[in-house]
């Protein structure tokens, strides 16, 4: 069987490693708010290139945290509104309206599977106060339209980069493209905790000693309370394990890149529609390697036969799911026909080129 992302093997190559750290953190009787975080928080913002970077508990909470900061600093209020692509997985959303801010949805460039930049400007209204862009499956998605798009509005450029670490555009890092950024550190991310675990990193220097209240009870003395916070902390143990896969983050997301670029020579099906490998090979780092079909379930029992395992990334969009009820009756086609036809194929930094070849082979021959 070749496993769609052998999340064990990933982690046993670091093993030594990860098991010094663990055993450290274990001792040192520290388990929260210690010397692992703040490490893993230095490293990560030097790494991403921001001035700040705030652990979380998770990617949702990063995204949720960045909005709760920003009415609490009196830029946003209740009922304004944020763009945000029709096409992502619903955390981008949830994020948004958990705050009781308003979802817009922009549709997506089909070739890309990220947010049309070209439709965002129709949909700003007075009520608009940030772009909430997603770097879907490890692609980049910026331009110098979408920074001037939020420079004309006075709109804050929140980038949700659950799924791109280490993607660049322009020599620059995502998660220091826009004003502030989430990250998840989710198991199965390119950079992947074992647990839980998020981030966010800014160069706001306000924006940042805000978020750090509010994912503490709201609070920046013990027993003192400024905010109606969360509690929302990376743990030591967490921090530990990434600050040791940040090390191999940059060798593991190339390893990807020759695997998507394997895939994208050798597939030759008229049914299998290819995701695109960008001119610049830096901005994508292929959390995911999405194709699209008609006969998306046909395809995906094919290749199970085949004992190669697929995943969907996602079958129901945000607008259809019942949670936004109230959204059901709105149509985003090219959405809906990428959330019926996509399919993610195996593709991790521990595939071996065996592997990659079967894979190949099996979809030629479908």
């Amino acid at each position: 069987m070749i496993k769609f992302l052998d999340l064990q093997k990933i982690n046993l190559t670091h093993q030594q490693e990860i098991e010094n750290r663990l055993i450290k953190t274990f001792q040192s009787g520290w388990y929260l708010l210690g010397n692992e975080v703040k490490n893993f928080e230095e490293n990560l913002a030097k790494y991403i290139g921001t001035h700040h970077a705030i652990g979380v508990a998770n990617g949702l909470d990063a995204l949720r945290l960045i909005l709760k900061a920003y009415i609490e600093l009196g830029l946003m209020t209740k009922g304004d509104e944020v763009i945000v692509p029709a096409n992502t997985y619903i955390a981008s959303v949830l994020a948004i309206s958990d705050n009781g801010l308003v979802p817009v949805l922009v549709e997506p460039d089909l070739e890309n599977f990220n947010i049309d930049i070209l439709k965002i400007e129709e949909k700003i209204t007075a009520k608009t106060k940030a772009i909430l862009i997603v770097h879907l499956y490890g692609r980049v998605v910026f331009s110098e339209r979408l920074k001037h798009i939020a420079e004309k509005h006075q709109l804050k450029i929140i980038e949700d980069n659950a799924q791109t670490i280490g993607a660049e555009w322009n020599g620059v890092k995502t998660g220091n493209l826009g004003d502030a950024a989430g990250f998840s550190f989710y198991p199965g991310k390119n950079l992947g905790a074992l647990g839980d675990a998020g981030a966010v990193t800014t160069n706001d220097d306000l924006l940042a000693k805000t978020i750090r209240a509010l994912a503490n009870y709201g609070s920046t003395q013990k027993y003192i309370n400024i905010y109606q916070g969360l509690n929302s902390r990376l743990d030591e143990i967490q921090a530990s394990v990434l600050d040791v896969k940040l090390q191999y983050i940059d060798a593991e997301n190339t390893r990807r890149r020759t695997i998507a670029e394997q895939y994208l020579k050798g597939i030759r099906n008229a049914n299998v529609f290819l995701p695109q490998f960008p001119e610049n090979n830096l901005e994508h780092v292929w959390h995911l390697f999405v194709v699209r079909t008609p006969e998306r379930e046909k395809l995906q029992n094919y290749l199970t036969e085949k004992e190669i395992q697929t995943l969907i990334h996602y079958p129901i969009p945000p607008h259809k799911q019942p949670a936004y009820s109230e959204m059901n009756t709105l149509s985003y086609p090219l959405t809906e026909k990428i959330h019926a036809e996509v399919l993610s194929l195996p593709i991790s930094p521990v595939m071996t080129d065996e592997e990659v070849n079967i894979v190949i082979e099996a979809l030629n021959n479908y």
